[in-house]
């Protein structure tokens, strides 16, 4: 742990109702005393732990708020250590002022991070839990929200711990039966170290595929509308977003260019791209629009394909819905509130649609009415987490780096299941099972090289 004594503004800067100046380290009371004066006279040093006292923030004989100071006696804090924080009038030339003062009387600024790092580094929590924090500021939805709340929770080190147990009873055995033949046989043992390769193996591949939706969570779900010029994609664009974003007309191939916007749909983030009509053109700057169309629909999680049910389909639309993904592509009928379309025309088209893509039903939509809002929701909500708003007990990897962790502890338990296989001498199998042991802990903040922390806490806001 530093020696140094640090603070930082832990709110936005803005104008709010309280801002937070914290103060962590060996000296944090002794720095508080000299700027905090005490409405009863007495001293921060005297007071018992977590205790809150009123009083005035003085830069000299100039006072600069009125506060009131939490004290927080490591280790029973966030960072583990003697923590201070004054609860300030949220003013930005206040608050900033109230930190000046701190830091002329002893502390010094806060690195990006520090305070998690700190409370990393004395135990208080693990890697992955540390890295939850930064996730929970930064959700966006609640989906997002709930994977960092139960990441920060420990739901995610309480799986990988049971891993790493399991793992280490292995390891043990084997560490025993070669120590100690006459009471530990390893007769037969390549049948059961192969099961338990298979199980572990199955284990570690549904922790890597749950980090698709745990992606989609934090990042949100890349949804790409496309569709021939003039079907109302940024129509629908502008419905999603609430807003005028795109420019709409009755012209075709008004759109030339992607225009992305981020919208939260019943609690899931949509990244939304509004591409350019396709359609063969001899333009050469829509050509271009629609060949950046082409390369968004091939890593696209969602495509929102949008039919012209006025115009109905033709050839063009079989073309483009033919070389679509139908297992990540939702139809939208769109245009339904024409009075001249019947029933009959529109069951058509969705037969057409449906001859095409495979046996499901697009959805009946219009933007100028914003009808279907709620069957599309639906739709999403299915395709991605199974309809479902609340989680169940699942866990979601959300973190890249948990993920390649994963993949290189499951690629160490193949080994194992190779060599289970050939029947490989078994203080070999002891190898591959610590570095799976290994990788996993890294997940955890164990053993892990000091720069890595480092560029870790980097990516924090300042004060958190």
């Amino acid at each position: 742990m530093s020696e140094r004594t640090i603070a930082a503004i832990s709110t936005a800067l803005g104008s709010s109702g309280i801002g937070i100046v914290r103060i962590s380290g060996e000296r944090a009371v002794e720095v508080a005393d000299r700027v905090f004066r005490k409405h009863s006279g007495k001293k921060l040093a005297e007071c018992p732990s977590h205790t809150i006292h009123y009083g005035y923030i003085h830069d000299g004989e100039t006072m600069i708020d009125e506060v009131l100071a939490l004290v927080m006696r490591g280790p029973h804090s966030f960072t583990t250590e003697d923590t201070v924080e004054f609860d300030c009038h949220g003013g930005v030339y206040v608050v900033k002022r109230v930190l000046d003062t701190v830091l002329r009387n002893g502390a010094q600024p806060a690195e990006p991070g520090e305070f998690t790092k700190r409370a990393f580094l004395g135990g208080r929590m693990d890697l992955s839990q540390a890295e939850a924090v930064m996730e929970l500021i930064q959700s966006q939805n609640e989906y997002a929200l709930q994977a960092s709340v139960r990441q920060l929770k420990g739901d995610v080190s309480e799986k990988i711990g049971q891993l790493r147990g399991d793992i280490l009873h292995q390891l043990a055995f084997i560490e025993a039966a070669l120590d100690d033949p006459e009471h530990y046989s390893l007769d037969g043992y390549d049948e059961k170290i192969l099961d338990f390769a298979f199980r572990m193996e199955e284990e570690l591949s549904g922790l890597i595929r749950s980090f698709e939706n745990g992606r989609r969570m934090t990042e949100g779900i890349k949804t790409v509308i496309v569709g021939k010029p003039n079907a109302g994609k940024s129509s629908i664009l502008n419905l999603l977003a609430g807003e005028e974003r795109a420019i709409v007309t009755d012209v075709a191939g008004t759109t030339r260019d992607v225009l992305e916007e981020d919208i939260v749909l019943d609690g899931m983030n949509l990244r939304l791209l509004d591409t350019a009509g396709i359609r063969d053109t001899e333009d050469p700057v829509e050509s271009i629009g629609v060949s950046r169309a082409w390369s968004h629909v091939k890593d696209a999680d969602l495509i929102l394909y949008v039919a012209d049910s006025f115009s109905g389909i033709d050839e063009d639309d079989r073309r483009i819905l033919s070389a679509l993904d139908s297992q990540k592509t939702i139809v939208l009928l769109n245009k339904t509130d024409i009075e001249q379309i019947s029933e009959k025309e529109i069951n058509g088209i969705s037969d057409q649609i449906r001859s095409v893509l495979g046996d499901f039903s697009p959805v009946l939509f219009s933007a100028k009415e914003k009808t279907g809002l709620d069957e599309l929701k639906k739709k999403i909500s299915d395709m991605f987490f199974a309809g479902q708003i609340s989680f169940n007990d699942q866990i979601y990897i959300t973190n890249a780096r948990h993920k390649k962790l994963l993949d290189e502890a499951r690629e160490s338990i193949r080994l194992v299941k190779a060599g289970a296989k050939n029947h490989v001498s078994e203080d070999l199998y002891s190898i591959d099972l610590m570095d799976a042991y290994e990788k996993l802990g890294l997940i955890l903040g164990e053993e892990v090289e000091d720069d890595l922390v480092d560029e870790i806490f980097r990516s924090f806001c300042m004060g958190k």
